[in-house]
Parts: C-alpha cells; sequence; structure tokens
C-alpha cells in the first residue's frame, strides 16, 4: 500500500438527513477522527425532528477541520435530498464524498479514497468506492458486504448497482459531470446514477475489496443474506420502475455518453421489443451483465418477463 497520505484538496462531504439523532453523533464523530485534514461539511436535513438539529448544530460549533453548512432539504425523499446538494453552486471542493447518517467511516476512509483517485485516475472522471461491513446497532460485525469478480463497467452499471453511495468519493470532473447530468434527470439511486453517468462517459469506477464503512442495520437481520433478503422484498416490482427512470435519465444525457456506450444503450433499449427472441437476442448482443452466474440468469428471465 502506498504510504503517501495525501494532503493537498479539499473534500466535501454531502450528508443527507432526516431524524437522524439517534445515531447521527457516532457518524459525525467517525468523520471527524479522519486522517484526512481538510474535509467540509454540507448537510441537507428534511426531517421534522429538532433532535437531529440540534446534533447538527452543536457539531457545527466545534468542526475544525473546515466549514460546515446546515441547508433545509427539498423534503421530497432521499434521492432529491441528495440531488439538492450535488447541483448546489456553492458546494465548491476538489472531491467529493456521499455519506448515509447511521453510518460509521473507517478513519483512513477519505485518505485511501483520495489517494487511489490521485494515484490511478486523476486526470479524468473517477469514483472509488470501497466494501463495507453491516453491523448492529451495538456495534458487533454481523457480515461484509459480497466481492465482485468482474471489473464496474457501464456494461454492468446498466442492470447493477454495485457500488454503495456511502461509500463513493469522486473527484471534481465526476462532479461536474454528475451535476451536469442532474439538472436534466432525476434518479432513484444518487450512487447508481454516479455509477451510470461516470463510466457511460468513459470515466473510471474503482470498488475496492476493503471495508472502509460500518453501516447500521437500523431494521434488524443477522447478516449479509438477511440484509439482502430485506433489499429484495423491497425492490420486489421496482427494478423496471428504476429501470425506466435510468433510461429516460441516460436519453436525456446522451450527449455526455462516449460512442461506445450510446451503441450500447441502442442495444439495451432493443430488449423492451414485443418479440421475446429479439428481447434474448439484443440482450446478448448488448453485452451487458450482472456479477454472478444466478445474477445473469435473474437478468435474462427478466427480459423474458419484460421486467427490463
Amino acid at each position: 500500500m502506498l504510504k503517501r497520505t495525501p494532503s493537498s484538496g479539499r473534500v466535501a462531504v454531502l450528508l443527507a438527513t432526516r431524524n437522524g439523532a439517534a445515531f447521527l453523533d457516532g457518524h459525525l464523530a467517525s468523520i471527524a477522527a479522519q486522517t484526512y485534514p481538510d474535509i467540509d461539511l454540507w448537510v441537507s436535513d428534511e426531517g421534522a425532528a429538532s433532535e437531529t438539529i440540534a446534533v447538527l448544530q452543536a457539531w457545527a460549533r466545534r468542526w475544525t477541520k473546515g466549514r460546515m453548512r446546515i441547508l433545509h432539504g427539498p423534503v421530497e425523499g432521499t434521492a432529491e435530498n441528495f440531488r439538492s446538494l450535488i447541483i448546489n453552486p456553492d458546494i465548491q471542493a476538489d472531491y467529493f464524498a456521499f455519506a448515509d447518517q447511521s453510518d460509521l467511516w473507517e478513519p483512513d476512509k477519505v485518505a485511501n479514497s483520495v489517494r487511489w483517485i490521485e494515484h490511478h485516475a486523476f486526470a479524468v472522471p473517477s469514483v472509488f468506492c470501497s466494501s463495507k461491513q453491516l453491523i448492529s446497532t451495538g456495534g458487533a460485525v454481523l457480515a461484509s458486504s459480497p466481492a465482485f469478480m468482474r471489473d464496474p463497467d457501464f456494461r454492468n452499471a446498466l442492470v447493477q448497482n454495485i457500488a454503495p453511495g456511502n461509500t463513493m468519493l469522486f473527484n471534481r470532473m465526476a462532479r461536474d459531470l454528475l451535476a451536469e447530468s442532474c439538472r436534466k434527470a432525476e434518479f432513484s439511486s444518487h450512487g447508481w446514477w454516479l455509477y451510470l453517468i461516470v463510466s457511460g462517459a468513459g470515466g473510471v469506477v474503482h470498488c475496492d475489496p476493503q471495508p472502509l464503512v460500518r453501516e447500521r442495520q437500523l431494521d434488524g437481520g443477522t447478516g449479509w443474506g438477511a440484509w439482502v433478503s430485506r433489499a429484495r422484498q423491497r425492490l420486489a416490482g421496482r427494478f423496471a420502475e428504476q429501470a425506466d427512470l435510468n433510461v429516460q435519465g441516460l436519453v436525456r444525457n446522451r450527449d455526455l455518453l462516449s460512442d461506445e456506450a450510446r451503441a450500447t444503450c441502442d442495444l439495451y433499449w432493443k430488449v423492451r421489443s414485443d418479440n421475446f427472441i429479439k428481447r434474448l437476442y439484443y440482450l446478448h448482443k448488448s453485452g451487458v451483465y450482472r456479477q454472478t452466474a444466478w445474477g445473469q440468469a435473474g437478468l435474462y428471465l427478466a427480459a423474458l418477463l419484460r421486467r427490463l
């Protein structure tokens, strides 16, 4: 591992909050404990709980790594709350990171993320994300997120979100690209959309296997399998809806995509053909993929059932 700790470049953490007082103090303490020195906090709160604002204001008075700003969110859900931060012209930095109010960051999360981008993808739109550990509310480790065998790629991003938003750090070029796309389109997941638009524009997305975030499981569960089960339940019947929103967004941002990504999109959109044989043909020809054999099988089943 490279030993140099990057010290140049300001990081802006984009934090969306809603009635998060119970765990927000620990989350902010983990950001304050980062080995990276220059971190601004931009918080968009859309809750009604005064306790959350009280916690944020207390931290704003003692934040020493940079500046901390508390904004009133749009009160239109998590996706719009993050979008309001992404397109906010007042937020300027060299690097940007998404944050969820109940997570705990490992002390070198920001330094490791910036270091990788500086040494591997500094001159292009680039995103670093990591694995994460799932923990109980008491801090016990339940499981680690699964490792993905194939590299992040636009053909994967079209049909699968493998880049957790709460682990992402990205450079200014990626943020400018993201902000431009968000002015023309909505999204259902800020992490998924960043994965799509950066990989589609020819940028770099790197998923590191080292867990740098501990994600508290606030609704119970005994491990990664339980988390996946709950995620599947939440997303049942919603994948087609989310895919539609992503497709609409990509159509509106076609000018930002590389020639290769546009060609992939043209083939993938034909998967919605009325003829099931054509659906399978164009799915294969587009080259889109999920990370596991089971996931790939599910992808073809979804195509057969017209759920893409």
